[in-house]
């Protein structure tokens, strides 16, 4: 069990001088406020994108997050997995994001930063090129106005494209494997070697991790409390807009979301799934500003029990099939019976089938994608290592 806390999600557009926090301030202190720009793609948003947000916020009080639009990802990099509005909904969401930039520009330049007053702007230790190979945050860079953060290891969009390719139960434990090696190859390698930005690394979840990721607070007196549960697999706008209509359903919501382990994911949803394993999918979901708290390898059944131990208030279900237990038995049998059980209709019937669905159509055009992205980095990489080698030998040759 794990508590995530509230978080005010506050509407798209409001700046600084807008948030209640910055208008309880002085107007001296009200101008030291720091600033943060981030920006991206954010498509197919995972635990990594939430990280790097995470880690930009801290370094400031204000998180502005610029995405691109379609064309220009398209330009840039290839075609993208998920719409723009898909993806400006997905951010939004984030817990650590304060505002969002529809259309940002794919090169970050001191005339955005200075057109949203923000002190600096983060991206993390990887590179991010132009369609002719330029990096796209040079500019803030030589102007010192650029901050790093770690990126996540162990996750990448081109690995859970990966994943999604590879029907087999077994996919988290196979990365040694021939068949996934194959599939990485095709995503995530290029002509002329492989780039450390694009390739696939194993994800080691760890007790800081997931304190860093959850904020830790209990239900206050008055409070809905709202179970909800599923697998939540490859944390994606369905389940977003689901959890945004739970967390309307009250005035004072707690939401607590229950994850069922891997085993039992792929008990009821067969094939390969789950894409993501359990400490994957706890910090996906931990990072959504509608969530409360997490149940990590909850039981399948809402119980009794269950309801008593969190004192919940309501049960609730989308409206996709819902599985029958082991035993063939309703899961919501209980709380049907205490007359606590709700269906919501979030509006949105997006699955994680229906993601794996549009990936497996266009794979060849991912994998051309992916291919040219790491052929870019390639050339970078080797530029720099020229670079270096020119200084060592100008060093050299001052010591003679």
């Amino acid at each position: 069990m794990i508590k995530n806390g509230h978080h005010q999600t506050q509407k798209p557009g409001k700046d600084a001088e807008a948030n209640p926090v910055a208008t309880a301030c002085s107007p001296e202190k009200r101008r030291r406020i720091v600033r943060v720009w981030c920006d991206g793609c954010y498509d197919m948003v995972h635990y990594g994108h939430s990280n790097q947000l995470r880690q930009a916020k801290a370094m400031g009080d204000y998180l502005i997050v610029g995405v691109h639009t379609d064309e220009e990802i398209s330009k840039h990099k290839g075609p993208p997995v998920f719409t723009q509005a898909e993806r400006y909904k997905m951010v939004r969401a984030i817990k650590w994001v304060d505002e969002i930039v529809e259309g940002a520009p794919y090169v970050t330049t001191l005339e955005t930063l200075d057109k949203y007053n923000c002190n600096f702007c983060v991206h993390g230790d990887d590179i991010t090129l132009t369609v002719d190979g330029k990096d796209t945050y040079e500019e803030v860079k030589k102007s010192g106005r650029y901050r790093e953060c770690k990126r996540t290891q162990g996750v990448s969009t081109t690995d859970l494209v990966g994943r999604m390719l590879l029907m087999t139960k077994a996919h988290h434990s196979n990365i040694g494997s021939s068949d996934y090696q194959q599939h990485t190859d095709n995503f995530g390698r290029g002509p002329k070697g492989h780039s450390p930005w694009t390739g696939v690394s194993q994800f080691l979840q760890t007790s800081q991790k997931i304190i860093q990721f959850a904020s830790g607070k209990e239900p206050q007196p008055g409070d809905t409390i709202i179970y909800v549960a599923g697998a939540f697999d490859l944390f994606h706008i369905g389940h977003v807009d689901f959890l945004e209509a739970v967390y309307k359903l009250s005035d004072k919501p707690y939401v607590i979301v229950g994850l069922h382990f891997d085993q039992e994911v792929n008990r009821y949803k067969g094939k390969n799934y789950p894409i993501m394993n359990i400490h994957e999918r706890t910090l996906s979901v931990l990072a959504c500003r509608y969530v409360s708290e997490v149940v990590i390898g909850a039981p399948y059944a809402v119980t009794k029990d269950l309801l008593d131990h969190f004192k919940v208030d309501l049960v609730c279900h989308g409206k996709t099939e819902v599985f029958p237990d082991k035993d063939g038995s309703d899961p919501y049998a209980e709380p049907r019976r205490q007359g606590i059980l709700r269906t919501v209709d979030s509006g949105n019937s997006l699955t994680t089938d229906d993601i794996v669905q549009r990936i497996i159509k266009n794979r060849l055009l991912f994998e051309e994608r992916n291919q040219k992205k790491e052929a870019k980095e390639m050339a970078v990489i080797q530029a720099m290592k020229r670079r270096e080698e020119e200084k060592a030998k100008e060093r050299a040759q001052a010591v003679v």
